[in-house]
């Protein structure tokens, strides 16, 4: 399965996408982990991104579908993945499907969370993340064991200053501007999957699943003949 994810800030788009990974074995791959790792192997790709990071701007467009080509062609990802985060522009997106048409490979899906700008004010403003190992949970809908404590490491949680009322709303505003358009240009080539991301993960989860094997099995194929 090959399987774009995307979602709103809050929309529970990561905890999806590493639900996705763990049932189908398929790697999830987002763009800010393909940064850090390129710019902590000091490659030459990772010394052109950390100049844009370190200065506070975007990575071009071009640079970060240079880095998914490059990260595409490791074996891992032979079988799928799910890329959570990328594309989020029209540009990225052509990039994405030129990629695939050298590989010779076809995108499967393309999962839509959708979830009503007031549930995602709310649920942000219950979210705690972990600093040392990035985990998340959301004190009501998926609280740590331990309050106050990462379930992975034991770090004290924290609140992040980007998931205040007013930040998250203009977020949520940038979001819909980027993505409107990607979400209509997928719509176009039937590969998009439109979830309610309202519920409970378990339930959301379940009817991501039950798309993607639909979609996997088509008449007389399986999910393994697909990957």
């Amino acid at each position: 399965m090959r399987i774009i994810l995307l979602g709103a800030p809050g929309s529970g788009k990561g905890t999806q996408a590493r639900l996705i990974q763990d049932h189908f074995g398929i790697p999830q791959i987002s763009t800010g982990d393909i940064f850090r790792k390129a710019i902590a192997d000091g490659t030459p790709l990772g010394a052109e991104v950390e100049k844009y990071v370190s200065g506070g701007a975007l990575v071009p467009d071009s640079l970060t579908i240079r880095l998914v080509r490059e990260r595409l062609s490791h074996e891992d990802v032979r079988r799928g993945f799910v890329l959570d985060g990328f594309p989020r522009t029209i540009p990225q997106a052509k990039g994405i499907e030129e990629i695939l048409a050298e590989l010779g490979w076809e995108l499967d899906a393309v999962v839509n969370i959708r979830v009503s700008e007031e549930v995602l004010v709310s649920r942000l403003a219950l979210r705690r993340t972990c600093p040392a190992c990035g985990m998340m949970y959301h004190m009501e809908n998926r609280p740590p064991v331990s309050e106050g404590e990462c379930d992975e490491c034991k770090t004290a949680l924290e609140v992040r200053a980007d998931d205040s009322e007013d930040t998250v709303r203009k977020r949520l505003g940038v979001y819909l501007s980027q993505t409107t358009p990607l979400v209509e240009y997928f719509e176009r080539t039937s590969r998009l999957v439109n979830i309610d991301g309202a519920g409970r993960v378990e339930e959301i989860f379940d009817n991501i699943r039950l798309e993607l094997e639909e979609r996997a099995r088509g008449p007389g194929t399986s999910i393994d003949d697909k990957a």
